[in-house]
């Protein structure tokens, strides 16, 4: 399926979507199930409380020879064990891609406790959406370190190899949601291209790289969007071909709105965005009511000729700034109900919207 035409599924979206960025605090499966289901577009709970090989780094490099990660999820790579184990897994990983067959690269037990119990969740609800997430490349090349120090994504061979299996990884998944009968929303979380640099070849290579497995991700059948919490070239990120661009509003919104060509070549392909519109930092004061109407007041005033706050806010996902495991269960409970609240009061500012010609209004 070519991206212009499963791009087509977000106007079927439920209106001012809410959905999660991916990690809960919850210790309990069930508890965590519940509230990742609890949204309107549902969404696989990564729960690494106590289970470390459950943060990004390690539940995307599972099966990587030679992996090692510590109990706050941060990873290393020998490489003396990944040489030795590099033929077997490149062989495996590459008759699996060839073949399609992507279910041994599938989240494992250990990585991912709720990854079946979600699909089944997904088939027996019948949803029509489903959203799941997975550590981008860059991010994981990023922030992986061989055990002499040095980032994954300048290890010539090892950084092709984490690339191949990020892809394969995040291929199994969106099929195993397709055979689900779901259309997968498929999140790639990349916090690490805060250090993107225009000015690195590495780097320019592995933003081809994400565009590459943007298109991979579409092809199966995926809406594909990429999570980024920090501050980064959002021109780049904007003209990656995405779907649905995933930020901390009160960090990015106006960084990424003053990309203005950038920002309506996005839109014009029918792309959208996430709004992580309630902060996750505890530290922060805030009421919800003015976090929803400083966004309505950015996009107005940004928002390119033909793309009406009307039409462009009731396309948009909510979700939290970031993800949740290191806040309490009450905490991530209280976000996610002020969550709902700046849904109903974006879904307000809409019925408030002059008429479009020749457009109904927004009815919920």
């Amino acid at each position: 399926m070519s991206a212009p035409n499963i791009r087509r599924a977000i106007q079927l979206l439920p209106t001012c979507a809410t959905t999660g960025v991916g990690s809960l605090p919850h210790t309990q499966l069930e508890l965590g199930l519940q509230a990742a289901l609890a949204l309107d577009i549902p969404f696989l709970p990564q729960l690494p409380v106590g289970r470390p090989a459950e943060f990004m780094i390690p539940q995307a490099l599972e099966g990587l020879p030679g992996l090692r990660w510590d109990d706050e999820g941060m990873c290393t790579v020998d490489l003396g064990a990944w040489e030795a184990g590099r033929a077997d897994f490149l062989e495996r990983l590459e008759a699996a891609l060839s073949s399609g067959r992507l279910e041994g690269f599938e989240p494992s037990l250990d990585n991912c406790r709720a990854w079946r119990p979600f699909l089944w969740e997904v088939e027996n609800r019948k949803l029509a959406f489903a959203k799941a997430q997975l550590a981008g490349p860059f991010t994981v090349r990023s922030v992986a370190r061989t055990s002499e120090g040095h980032a994954t994504l300048d290890v010539p061979g090892l950084d092709e190899a984490i690339f191949r299996l990020v892809l394969a990884r995040s291929l199994g998944m969106v099929k195993a949601l397709r055979r689900a009968g779901t259309t997968p929303l498929f999140f790639l979380d990349e916090p690490g291209l805060y250090a993107f640099e225009r000015s690195n070849p590495r780097h320019l290579l592995a933003m081809q790289e994400l565009r590459l497995l943007v298109v991979a991700l579409q092809r199966e059948g995926a809406l594909v969007g990429v999570h980024c919490c920090g501050n980064t070239d959002w021109a780049s990120l904007l003209d990656a071909g995405l779907d649905v661009l995933s930020l901390d509003v009160r960090l990015s919104l106006d960084a990424v709105l003053e990309e203005s060509g950038a920002f309506s070549r996005f839109l014009d392909s029918g792309a959208t965005l996430s709004l992580g519109i309630i902060p996750t930092d505890l530290a922060s004061t805030y009421a919800v009511e003015e976090l929803v109407d400083a966004v309505e007041v950015s996009l107005k005033a940004a928002l390119p000729p033909g793309h009406g706050f009307e039409r462009v806010g009731s396309q948009v996902l909510l979700t939290p700034a970031c993800g949740l495991a290191m806040r309490t269960v009450v905490d991530a409970e209280r976000v996610l109900e002020q969550l709902k609240v700046a849904q109903r009061r974006l879904q307000e500012a809409l019925l408030a919207e002059p008429v479009a010609a020749g457009r109904p209004p927004y009815a919920s």
